[in-house]
């Protein structure tokens, strides 16, 4: 116990400046954004019209894409966690792909799929007259699409992570399928659940690239705050700067709240 006291007193030099320099590069830009934000006029910015409505629209479509996250990616988790089937591993690198893939490209594939001329959209389009690019329902399809992976990957672990017996003896009493999952599973999994939406929620709210290219940037009705927070750079740059804030304190609210999901405690 005390040689590791002792070494954990004393950190070597090598690793400990490092460290400091990158919590510096990652402390450093948020400082900045706290120590240059408008202070005396953040309220008056606040109430201006368009930072209420790319407020608003950032909240209700972040919303409904989580309900649209959790509506198919809770059935998506279970399915990757439960069913074993060939192939399931190519599945979930697919699913986890917008994880990985520039918010951009997604955008340009959500048109190509979805767009008027597009393998699905110029369908729907045709035959019922919906057209999702450049319209609302656009921002909301566009952060499932970044969003839902979120969801599933928190989901999946949840369901690996839960005991079987509990689904096992709820079979033997009798209990179906449907049952079991909505009187069980889900009810093991809540916590994951949960935290899921939250991280899906989080990272709608914040979505840019996809949105920018397959909704694109019109006020009202497809500008959410990323946007805002970028054509607020050109013509306003405080604005930008307290739709910045408005983002940065929605960050530090899902971190704290999800502190016991990805932190251990001591």
């Amino acid at each position: 116990m005390k040689d590791a006291d002792r070494l954990a007193g004393r950190p070597p030099l090598v690793l400990l400046v490092p460290a400091l320099a990158g919590l510096a590069f990652l402390v450093l830009p948020l400082a900045g954004l706290l120590v240059r934000a408008p202070w005396s006029t953040l309220g008056t910015r606040l109430m201006q019209d368009q930072v209420l409505d790319a407020l608003r629209l950032s909240l209700v479509t972040a919303t409904l894409a989580t309900v649209l996250c959790l509506l198919f990616g809770v059935p998506l988790a279970w399915m990757l966690a439960r069913v074993p089937f060939r192939g399931v591993r190519l599945v979930r690198a697919l699913v986890t792909v917008p994880l990985v893939l520039p918010p951009v490209v997604g955008g340009v594939a959500l048109l190509l799929v979805l767009g008027r001329r597009g393998l699905v959209g110029g369908w729907l389009d045709e035959a019922f007259g919906i057209t999702f690019p450049f319209t609302t329902a656009g921002v909301v399809l566009a952060e499932t699409f970044v969003a839902m992976p979120f969801l599933v990957i928190s989901v999946e672990g949840a369901l690996r992570a839960a005991d079987l017996r509990y689904e096992e003896a709820a079979a033997t009493l009798g209990a179906g399928r449907w049952t079991i999952f909505h009187r069980v599973t889900l009810p093991l999994v809540a916590p994951g659940v949960a935290a899921g939406a939250v991280l899906c929620w989080a990272r709608a709210l914040g979505e840019f690239g996809a949105t920018i290219t397959f909704a694109g940037n019109f006020p009202g009705r497809t500008q959410t705050m990323p946007l805002a927070v970028y054509l607020a750079l050109e013509t306003d740059p405080q604005a930008a700067i307290v739709l910045s804030l408005v983002l940065l304190a929605v960050a530090v609210i899902v971190l704290a709240a999800l502190r016991d999901r990805w932190m251990t405690t001591s």
